[in-house]
């Protein structure tokens, strides 16, 4: 999924870039006499969407959100999440034509609903959130089911690395517990293993388009056997600036467990979550896999977890064989009797872990055997025994590159995983003022090479609230990053687990060769 988001600016001066060298340069010159190294600018402008948190009545949601300080941004902007366009009161009224008795009376329907509407247009136009100022995040709290999926769009020095969190407490009922989400910009494809469709699980793929003119998309569901055949997946329409949620089980007759959905959209770009509840694990939301790739991380699987499933799924023909390790607080070691896992083509694979991390912070590391293919991967994690069991979800997450935050963290509450599969890192990590107050503060690590640790993460002094923390690696060796929420439900241990992937924060813009600056003019 292509997660940059670029700049109108940013994007004419690439293209007068790469333009001017087609027109001026001769064929046989090479690229690197004619073009500098490529700037890195801050984004100008980023979208970001957050589906409905819940249609709990005992929902209890609060968004929280944070834009890290960056060097070189202009001193001005604005971001603000909205209301995602919901149907108003006058077009949700049923009009029986005989029931007006004069001219009168259907006149003053008329202004009624006219007021109506212009009520519920006024609504949904009012920011459910307005950022203050870059390094200090700020929350808004919302209650019930009713509340709606929300658009969001930062600009100038609120944009680049805009990070919000979703975080919801449902206190009873199918999906009780702690559900966390991060907003995710908009795509046109997307992969979630591990969605269920089985009598015990109630998931919906929610879908959000943040524009102008309607989107289009198509769902697909693969099993073990391969495709599952479903009755409305294709061409489902979401309206401009409207979100729709998908109960997934209403798409086949199949009652499976440990299934892959693609969502793949045709026209337009939407955002896509889903949420999973179950009825005795509890819910959460399951975030995308990253990209297919023919290596994957999965990160930050609690040293508690009492049990973990591996779900993976192979997009394309071929056949994968992958080497499974967990690289543990002390090095990667390989979990016994799974020691390889084999995904045919087109079809979806599982496999139980047990409890995996024993006790240590892990992350799993799929590498291929042989050939590369490319696959998508998730896990399920169980933590608690008996009747106190909570379930989350952790998507295989690209490493952080040059920045990731996370937000809505609390002092106690609060875990961050780093791994270095591939090397020994230095990772700084940087915690914001709060919410309520206070001043940042900021610790440096090394994770030693195939290892994750459970970083003692830095403290705001003078701490009110809930505070950011960002991520940024200082060597060049790949560094992967998942942040722990835990917190009470009513007696009930939950929790929720996101993932820190890179946040857009930059773009690379190639510069003009000064020689060629002055033959354009």
């Amino acid at each position: 999924m292509n997660r940059t988001t670029l700049s109108l600016i940013a994007c004419t001066a690439a293209l007068a870039a790469v333009t001017g060298l087609a027109t001026l340069t001769e064929p046989a010159a090479p690229a690197a006499d004619t073009a500098k190294a490529a700037a890195v600018l801050p984004v100008e402008r980023t979208s970001l969407l957050c589906p409905q948190p819940s249609s709990s009545d005992l929902a209890e949601t609060t968004y929280t959100s944070f834009t890290p300080v960056t060097a070189g941004t202009d001193s001005d902007g604005t971001a603000e999440l909205l209301a995602a366009t919901t149907e108003s009161a006058a077009d949700d009224s049923a009009t029986d034509d005989d029931s007006a008795t004069d001219d009168d009376s259907a006149a003053d329907d008329t202004e009624k609903d006219d007021e109506e509407q212009d009520d519920a247009e006024k609504t949904a136009a009012e920011p459910v959130l307005t950022p203050k100022a870059p390094g200090t995040p700020v929350t808004a709290e919302v209650s019930g089911g009713d509340s709606p999926a929300l658009l969001g769009t930062a600009e100038g020095k609120y944009a680049p690395g805009w990070t919000v969190q979703e975080t919801t407490q449902v206190s009873a009922g199918t999906g009780r517990g702690l559900l966390g989400v991060t907003c995710t910009a908009p795509d046109t494809e997307f992969w979630f293993p591990g969605v269920s469709t089985a009598a015990d699980r109630t998931d919906y793929v929610y879908l959000t388009n943040p524009d102008d003119s309607a989107a289009v998309a198509d769902i697909e569901l693969y099993g073990p056997d391969g495709a599952v055949t479903t009755t409305v997946g294709e061409g489902l329409t979401v309206p401009a600036r409207s979100s729709e949620p998908i109960l997934l089980s209403t798409l086949t007759d199949e009652k499976q467990d440990d299934l892959t959905l693609h969502v793949n959209v045709r026209s337009g770009r939407v955002g896509a979550a889903v949420q999973a509840l179950d009825d005795k694990l509890g819910g959460d939301w399951l975030a995308a896999s990253t990209d297919p790739a023919g290596s994957l991380v999965v990160p930050g699987i609690p040293k508690d977890a009492s049990a973990v499933r591996l779900v993976a799924f192979v997009p394309g023909d071929a056949d994968a064989d992958l080497k499974v390790q967990l690289a543990s607080g002390s090095g990667l070691i390989t979990p016994a009797g799974h020691e390889t896992l084999r995904i045919k083509g087109g079809m979806t694979t599982a496999v139980d872990l047990g409890d995996i991390t024993r006790g240590e912070p892990g992350s799993l590391v799929l590498t291929p055997t042989g050939g590369s293919v490319p696959v998508v991967a998730a896990v399920r994690v169980v933590r608690g025994e008996g009747e106190k069991q909570e379930s989350a979800f952790i998507p295989a997450a690209a490493a952080v590159g040059t920045r990731a935050s996370a937000v809505g963290n609390t002092a106690k509450g609060t875990t961050l995983s780093l791994t270095a599969p591939e090397g020994t890192a230095k990772v700084k990590v940087t915690a914001s003022a709060g919410t309520g107050g206070g001043t940042a503060a900021s610790k440096t690590y090394t994770v030693k090479s195939g290892t994750t640790q459970d970083v003692e993460i830095p403290v705001p002094a003078g701490l009110k609230g809930t505070f950011a923390l960002t991520v940024e690696p200082l060597t060049d060796t790949p560094v992967h990053a998942a942040r722990t929420l835990a917190e009470s439900v009513d007696g009930l241990p939950g929790f929720t687990v996101q993932t820190l992937p890179g946040d857009r924060g930059t773009v690379a813009v190639p510069e003009a060769d000064e020689d060629l600056t002055v033959l354009q003019r």
